[in-house]
């Protein structure tokens, strides 16, 4: 049989968001909850599961997933429960783990987030409470396990199916970690294993309506990976249900767990999915409920930050900022902050974004350093581009002090352009008139074109002029004075 294109095809996709809590202590334990410690030092006999041991619930832990269930317009539920989920596996030091199951705290939610220019609602089933495993570590002849994860609380955020691309679920994860970014609940951290994505993928003929199998994809680290993980199955899948039309789908694709590997950029099989009661979930006896009143839900919520959706609604409609700089900004907390602190020092907010987004990210591209770590003020920024607006330097200049800038942070663009005589803008008909003469009597043949109505000819000229000058003379002045000189 001929294979079908894959434009005919559909991706169905859901994916599972374990977000890590920046709390100074475990979910259920006064142990450190920390990264990058020696291993098995923030430890205690509930995270390593001692006979005994009994669990006690961090409140800081519930208030963050509270707040994060207020950020994505959810209900909050005033009575959830916890349950135990088993499973056998090193890294689960007690042999269960404690989730939150039929009584989540978090349910139906949604996000809006903008792509390709149109806003994109995404719809979330779920969020619960539950804490992390342990870290398995591989060595050349022999394996250990660092405990220091264990017991860290987590909230994992499940959406429904209804991101129908890749490219939709970066925008919906990269929308998750700004939320909680910007509520500061977590840092985000994937290289560090901070937020962590399982994600849930089948695929479907265009016209159909209900789903068929999935497979799912455990332990994504980065946003390049999921897309890379979520294309490579949707070509599995299409190449099977291609390759085997008449074959019954389940068969085809039976519940699976699969790991990215990066180095093949395919998925590859774990093992087969386990069902919900394979893990035998059953309420867990040594937690009570967690009962919320609402007036403490209405105080958070009444203390909410600005979040990225309102930010962003701000940037373009009150700042006049481009969907692109706006996306490109509020993705970014740490810019976007710096941003909002330069911004009432000058009063041009689409210029003003282009410079620290485009121009200073720029020189920073490659050193492994922010605007904030080389400790440049956002004042003097703004105080750049304001120069640039009004005039009082040219373009070519600018780029030049912003160089300065970087290398000298410290340094006010003030002080910059008073130090440098070439940085002196050359604005008047003395300084100029003799480099616009020595112009034209070099291009005699653009003057002739540009009597003739050629307008191309003109800009040669201006060219000229600012390349004999460095680029430090004044575009408008030039302007002026050629025309004055050209028509006399």
């Amino acid at each position: 049989m001929k294979t079908m294109k894959h434009s005919f095809w559909q991706p169905v996709i859901g994916l599972e968001i374990h977000l890590q809590l920046n709390t100074e202590s475990k979910l259920f334990s006064s142990a450190p909850n920390r990264f990058g410690d020696e291993p098995n030092m923030n430890i205690s006999t509930v995270c390593t599961g001692q006979p005994g041991a009994l669990p006690i619930l961090n409140k800081e832990a519930v208030k963050k997933a509270v707040l994060f269930g207020l950020a994505v317009k959810a209900d909050i539920s005033l009575c959830s429960t916890f349950d135990r989920k088993s499973y056998f596996y090193p890294d689960s030091p007690r042999n269960f783990q404690i989730t939150q199951f039929e009584n989540p705290i978090i349910q139906n939610g949604s996000i809006t987030t903008n792509i390709n220019g149109k806003p994109r609602t995404f719809t979330i089933r779920e969020a619960h409470l539950e804490d992390d495993t342990g870290m398995l570590k591989h060595f050349s002849t022999f394996a250990g396990i660092d405990y220091n994860r264990a017991g860290a609380p987590l909230i994992e955020i499940v959406s429904t199916p209804c991101i129908y691309s890749p490219k939709e679920a970066i925008a919906y994860a990269t929308a998750i970690r700004s939320i909680a970014l910007y509520l500061g609940i977590s840092d985000g951290n994937m290289d560090e294993g901070s937020m962590r994505i399982d994600a849930n993928i089948s695929v479907r003929l265009k016209d159909e309506t209900t789903l068929r199998p999935r497979a799912e994809i455990k332990n994504v680290n980065s946003f390049t990976f999921l897309e890379q993980a979520l294309l490579s199955e949707m070509e599995r899948q299409i190449s099977l249900y291609t390759n085997h039309p008449n074959a019954p789908f389940h068969e085809l694709i039976p519940p699976s767990t699969y790991r990215f590997d990066q180095a093949q950029k395919k998925t590859v099989l774990m093992r087969k999915k386990e069902t919900s009661e394979d893990y035998r979930y059953f309420p867990e006896p040594d937690l009570g409920p967690i009962i919320l009143s609402k007036s403490w839900i209405e105080e958070l919520k009444s203390n909410l930050p600005e979040l990225p959706e309102e930010r962003f609604h701000r940037y373009t409609t009150s700042l006049g900022l481009t969907e692109y700089a706006a996306t490109t900004l509020i993705n970014d907390k740490e810019l976007s902050d710096y941003f909002e602190e330069a911004l009432p020092h000058c009063p041009y907010a689409s210029s003003l974004c282009n410079w620290i987004t485009i121009e200073f990210i720029g020189r920073l591209k490659n050193t492994n350093q922010t605007l904030r770590s080389i400790q440049l003020p956002p004042s003097h920024v703004a105080k750049l581009v304001t120069f640039i607006e009004n005039k009082t330097i040219t373009g070519p200049i600018a780029k030049a002090i912003g160089d300065e800038m970087i290398a000298s942070p410290h340094l006010d663009p003030e002080s910059i352009i008073a130090q440098n005589p070439n940085y002196q803008p050359l604005s008047s008909e003395s300084d100029l008139g003799p480099i616009i003469d020595e112009v034209l009597k070099e291009n005699r043949q653009s003057i002739i074109d540009f009597k003739a109505g050629k307008e191309r000819a003109f800009g040669h000229l201006v060219g000229q002029v600012m390349k004999k000058t460095k680029g430090s003379a004044s575009p408008d002045v030039v302007n002026a004075l050629l025309r004055k000189k050209l028509t006399t």
